[in-house]
């Protein structure tokens, strides 16, 4: 039951950033997308709460300049 509950929050988290992301910047967009993936790869890797969470810092870090990057390479610039 604890699994059904996990993977439902994790799947409302992440639709709920895929709603939202068209309301971001593209660093913003990148963070957010970066935290989740991150999240997703540091429980994989480190499982429990603490490799969760350091991944998904490290994620949203480099998901920001990802996104940052990519969007001058675009041509889009926006104000930080």
């Amino acid at each position: 039951m604890r699994s059904l509950i996990a993977r439902s929050s994790i799947c409302a988290v992440a639709l709920a950033a895929a709603a939202l992301g068209g309301c971001a910047t593209p660093g913003e967009t990148g963070a957010v997308t970066g935290a989740v993936l991150g999240g997703v790869a540091g429980h994989a890797i480190g499982g429990g709460t603490a490799g969760t969470v350091i991944g998904a810092g490290a994620g949203a870090l480099i998901g920001n300049r990802i996104g940052r990057d990519y969007s001058y390479d675009r041509g889009y610039y926006y104000s930080y």
